[in-house]
């Protein structure tokens, strides 16, 4: 029964006879998990609608920043002068609200983008929750 219980999800057992503190604090420990899993979710659709929120253009010029091309090496990956990948790249710190190049690229590896060269923006790798992995 245990091996199903694990397979079904189950974090812990209370071995009976257990006493009311040590069954409140098992519950106290669930609740806590799940509002920790719901606040990750919640951040991960928030940064999933900011990256949506990108024209394809400044997908690439995303990608392309955060795997450490500086702005005239993007420019010449993309045949776009680096005033224009600054202003793309202005816009994407700005919806993507990131305070800085380490946060997008943070926010980039958290999203499972792959560095696409050429005109088809990257596209997330998953389109489920980060935290949840399937299983077959």
């Amino acid at each position: 029964m245990s091996v199903q219980a694990m397979k079904a999800g189950a974090v812990e057992f209370l071995t009976k006879p257990f006493g009311d503190d040590v069954l409140l604090s098992a519950i106290r420990n669930a609740i806590e998990r799940s509002q920790a899993t719901l606040g990750r979710e919640a951040e991960t659709r928030a940064l999933r609608d900011s990256y949506a929120s990108l024209t394809p253009r400044e997908r690439q010029v995303m990608a392309l920043v955060a795997s450490g091309l500086l702005n005239k090496q993007v420019g010449g990956e993309l045949n776009i002068s680096e005033i224009t990948v600054k202003a793309h790249r202005g816009q994407v710190m700005r919806k993507m609200k990131a305070d800085s190049l380490a946060d997008l690229v943070t926010m980039t590896a958290r999203l499972r983008l792959a560095r696409a060269p050429g005109p088809n923006p990257p596209r997330p790798l998953d389109h489920g929750s980060l935290g949840n992995k399937r299983h077959l």
